[in-house]
């Protein structure tokens, strides 16, 4: 089961999420797909650049969310479970992990970029959920290292749209989930959770903190054990892995 959005491909653009917010802000906007072959101002999490070699996917559903921001607030952590959901259908075998909050890896290498933005409010509340899939290649030169689904399947018979296909379903399965409530989901998350039960730094506002990754609460923040053995809560910043306690 997949929802019955429309799919409309784009060819070469700046992005697929600059594009859902234009149609967003001009309003009367049918929720869908748009794919692009390229882009050529590809951007993730925190206004950093994703690069966008042809053969990738680049896709942002774009969508009214009728349970207002409570539950769009959701949706990266649907989405990354979406992806890895997508990941696993090709490469089964893969030890495929979600970083806080909505990076996919593999052994620390990543596949995917995942951006959600939102606007709006109530009924009216809009959701672009913008995700970068490494199909054929595993761009470097973002910070960290990359794997892509050929590399995982050793082959490179897969192709964008068949990675498409497989992720709408996946989306449509995680957003329902999300739509009937945080539990579940925040279960599923933790059972793919990289670094859970280790030591981590948190990094916001330029200020790192470190401490064991305790747990992830209700509304997806992070949960950190500090030395000294408070809680700290973290709604926003970057994860990087120190090793297991």
């Amino acid at each position: 089961m997949k929802f019955d959005w429309p799919v409309h491909h784009l060819g070469t653009i700046d992005s697929t999420n600059s594009e859902a917010k234009r149609r967003a802000a001009a309003g009367g906007f049918a929720d869908c797909w748009l794919v692009a072959e390229t882009q050529t101002a590809g951007r993730g999490r925190l206004q950093r650049s994703w690069l966008s070699p042809q053969g990738n996917l680049f896709t942002t559903a774009l969508y009214r969310e009728p349970g207002g921001m409570v539950v769009a607030a959701r949706t990266p952590f649907a989405a990354a479970l979406a992806v890895s959901d997508m990941a696993l259908q090709f490469a089964p075998d893969a030890d495929i992990q979600v970083k806080w909050p909505n990076d996919v890896r593999i052994h620390r290498a990543k596949l995917s970029g995942i951006l959600i933005e939102t606007g709006g409010s109530g009924a009216d509340t809009w959701v672009a959920a913008g995700m970068g899939i490494n199909v054929t290649h595993a761009p470097e030169g973002a910070g960290q290292s990359a794997t892509s689904i050929a590399t995982l399947r050793g082959d490179t018979v897969v192709k964008a749209d068949m990675v498409l296909e497989a992720l709408q379903e996946a989306f449509t399965a995680r957003i329902t989930e999300a739509r009937a409530g945080f539990l579940m989901l925040r279960k599923s998350w933790l059972e793919r959770a990289e670094g859970l039960g280790g030591i981590v730094r948190v990094t916001a506002s330029g200020e790192p903190v470190e401490g064991i990754f305790e747990d992830m609460d209700e509304t997806g923040a992070l949960i950190l054990r500090l030395p000294d053995g408070t809680l700290q809560t973290i709604r926003a910043g970057d994860v990087d892995l120190i090793g297991r306690v």
